[in-house]
């Protein structure tokens, strides 16, 4: 066999050439022959085609790029409606602990602890007594018989209003954060600790024993120091306060002349004693 059969078919085949050569035809592709890509050149010669991985590295890397930046946008959308529009959201309210008894929220026991939210009555019966978390600003002591409710609650500012029976407040918040209403005043705290209470008819009594307590109505104003006590009446406002140790006849003489209607001679008579009394 000539050595160019091999390569240019010139010439007469080896026999076994001939007889494989026969086998394959079967096999023949009637399609072109693949090209290699191009040889490219760089300043630094040769460089050689890029592999299928790295042809694709490039369009994953921006698929990914879009799929996290779309990924972003959907969050903060829904965030930003969830923020703007809270649906089923519980109102504001303070954590509340019993003490004693059975004190209640609404037709519910407080059990060991409970909630107290905005809206809600706290009540407490003859043996129950209750105690309020005033989110960071204090806390508050329910005594018995009482009936309270919650107008405001914030970490830093709270208001409450005690229809009747007795609290007591602790709070360190800066003056005008806690407030309390009843029907013959409302009680600003003015950084303070006191014990405040309302009978049946709507008639309060304060009693500070740190710092001071405002207790105002319709422009009428007292201001009750540590040690000193205030009352006020429905309709009426606040009295004049005085010192917890004062004398009975002090006390009632005071009481007279600040809530009820007597003649000049008989107002006369009480202010004398008021001031043969009073302390510098």
């Amino acid at each position: 066999m000539g050595d160019n059969y091999l390569w240019d078919g010139s010439g007469e085949p080896d026999p076994e050439v001939g007889r494989l050569e026969r086998l394959l035809t079967q096999f023949r592709s009637e399609r072109p022959a693949p090209e290699f890509p191009e040889r490219k050149y760089s300043e630094k010669g040769w460089r050689r085609p890029l592999r299928w991985t790295e042809a694709l590295r490039p369009y994953w890397v921006r698929r990914l790029a879009v799929v996290v930046a779309t990924a972003v946008v959907l969050v903060g959308v829904w965030l930003a409606l969830h923020r703007a529009k809270p649906v089923g959201t519980a109102p504001p309210g303070w954590q509340v602990a019993s003490l004693a008894g059975a004190p209640r929220i609404g037709a519910s026991r407080i059990g060991n602890t409970g909630r107290f939210r905005v809206g809600q009555v706290l009540e407490t019966d003859a043996a129950s007594r209750a105690s309020i978390s005033v989110g960071e600003i204090g806390q508050v002591e329910v005594e018995v018989s009482t009936r309270l409710r919650l107008v405001e609650a914030r970490d830093s500012r709270g208001r409450l209003a005690l229809d009747r029976g007795t609290i007591r407040a602790a709070i360190w918040a800066p003056p005008g954060q806690f407030i309390v209403d009843t029907p013959s005043a409302v009680a600003v705290d003015l950084g303070c600790a006191y014990t405040l209470t309302v009978d049946d008819s709507g008639a309060g009594l304060v009693r500070t024993t740190l710092g001071w307590v405002g207790f105002r109505l319709d422009g009428r104003e007292s201001f009750i120091p540590a040690g000193a006590v205030c009352a006020t009446r429905p309709g009426i406002g606040p009295g004049t306060p005085y010192f917890d140790d004062a004398s009975e006849p002090f006390r009632l003489a005071l009481a007279k002349l600040d809530f009820d209607r007597e003649g000049p001679e008989l107002q006369e008579t009480q202010l004398r004693l008021v001031l043969s009394e009073a302390r510098p």
